[in-house]
């Protein structure tokens, strides 16, 4: 699909140009026409003959990054100074700390936030446990879990590669829902020692938020945990994601005029995401849904077929149908894809029902080009951030672990989940709804308090029944 300049792709180039007319437009045009975008032009010191510039730039890619600035490099009188990554720069150091809420000013101060004062609160702890969560930082702290196995879509890298993403997650949830989490890259992809680890470790927290662990070992991770645990384990790649997908179709069958029960969907990918989505969609009322993997469809007589999606076959498929996913889209009112990019074409897009939905999902390249499937669905959502309708997990997990802190609550059911995904597709007015809005933005004020309300509310009336 074609891509284009984004943030987290920019330089800036510090460079030196004639003090002439025309000087800063010739670098404007040269960055565009190599396909770039200029976004701050910044004189950083000025003379008789020669003028200090900083140039920020908007690539597609590093690559394209690098042929920007040779493109300014080759300008007649242009000399080029220092090259800074906008992204590397952001991560120095990075991105959260630790700061203490009380001063430390004087013996006084001292005596209390340590000893001999902390004794009387580590004794109180003692005599009541939950009187963690009123006296330490417990309340309103979660631990960022992972292994390293599933980053992004970049595959297993590795505990200590996995720390910039974990670190982002931790920043997202103070920024978008006042919690502070702290991310926990454990060096083992074995799920008894990821267990014993998370066990041995809850104690400090109010919440565990699994991330970026490998299928099928975080289905095993995620259930043993809260088996053991007395505090609720959210695994964000599986449960986020579905709560999103469930908002965003909710708003799109709107749209279209269509039923959830009454729909036809299909979807692409069996993995921790597919499987998660699908759960959610089934407890949510729809009927007809088939699966496929790179194999084709799912049904429980397939050839080789693993007990894990032979329960998945047993749940769906209410035709039988045995094929490729090209076969299974025809005449199907929603495709899901959280697979991998160009498995499907415009073509069979265009076999679906009138007024179809696409949500191609894969990160960074979707199933399906968005601008392709539009010529034919009538609602298309992504991943990306460069296209309308972005299913992004931050509509759900700062909100959906907000309610559950304020709840105390010791557990994530699946009807915390519903009521998660109804408040997103209800931030959504009536009147603002519409084929390229069918979600709000991440940034919308209303997402975190609508979702956690909705969640704090049913895990109150669960813990009350």
């Amino acid at each position: 699909m074609s891509v284009v300049p984004s943030a987290s792709y920019s330089v800036t180039v510090r460079l030196e140009v004639p003090a002439a007319g025309g000087s800063v437009s010739r670098l404007t045009t040269a960055v565009e026409q190599a396909g770039g975008i200029v976004t701050a032009l910044d004189v950083t010191a000025s003379g008789p003959q020669r003028v200090q510039i900083d140039v920020t730039m908007a690539a597609r890619s590093s690559e394209h990054a690098g042929e920007l600035v040779e493109a300014l490099r080759a300008l007649d009188g242009v000399a080029i100074g220092r090259v800074s990554d906008r992204t590397f720069l952001l991560h120095l150091g990075g991105k959260i700390e630790v700061t203490s809420k009380v001063p430390i000013r004087n013996r006084d101060d001292l005596s209390m936030v340590y000893t001999p004062g902390v004794a009387r609160i580590c004794l109180a702890i003692a005599d009541n446990p939950d009187d963690a969560r009123r006296l330490t930082i417990k309340r309103n702290t979660i631990a960022v879990v992972t292994d390293g196995s599933a980053v992004l879509g970049l595959g297993n890298l590795g505990a200590t590669a996995a720390l910039p993403v974990m670190e982002g997650k931790a920043a997202l949830f103070k920024r978008f829902a006042g919690i502070d989490a702290f991310p926990l890259c454990l060096d083992t992809q074995d799920v008894d020692e990821i267990v014993e680890t998370v066990v041995r470790i809850a104690p400090v927290f109010a919440g565990i938020n699994l991330e970026d662990i490998s299928a099928p070992r975080c289905f095993e991770v995620e259930a043993r945990l809260r088996e053991r645990l007395d505090i609720p384990v959210f695994h964000d790649d599986q449960h986020g994601t579905a709560i999103v997908v469930l908002a965003a179709l909710t708003n799109a069958l709107r749209v279209v005029g269509k039923q959830l029960p009454a729909v036809r969907i299909v979807m692409a990918g069996a993995g921790a995401a597919g499987t998660a989505i699908l759960e959610l969609l089934l407890a949510a009322g729809a009927v007809d849904v088939v699966v496929c993997d790179e194999h084709g469809a799912l049904h429980p007589d397939r050839p080789g077929i693993d007990e894990r999606l032979c329960a998945l076959a047993r749940r769906t498929n209410p035709r039988g149908y045995a094929g490729s996913l090209a076969g299974a889209v025809e005449g199907a009112d929603v495709f899901i894809g959280v697979s991998a990019p160009g498995i499907l074409t415009g073509a069979d897009v265009a076999t679906m029902a009138p007024r179809s939905v696409v949500f191609a999902l894969a990160n960074p390249d979707p199933e399906i080009d968005p601008a392709e499937a539009a010529e034919h669905a009538e609602v298309v959502a992504t991943g990306r951030s460069d296209a309308p309708n972005q299913i992004n997990n931050v509509l759900a997990f700062p909100g959906v672990f907000r309610g559950l802190l304020d709840a105390q609550s010791r557990t994530v059911s699946q009807e915390l989940m519903l009521a998660a995904a109804r408040a997103l597709a209800g931030v959504v007015r009536a009147e603002e709804l519409n084929a390229a809005y069918i979600v709000p933005s991440v940034f919308h004020p209303g997402v975190t308090e609508a979702v956690a309300g909705a969640v704090s509310g049913a895990a109150s009336g669960s813990a009350a029944g």
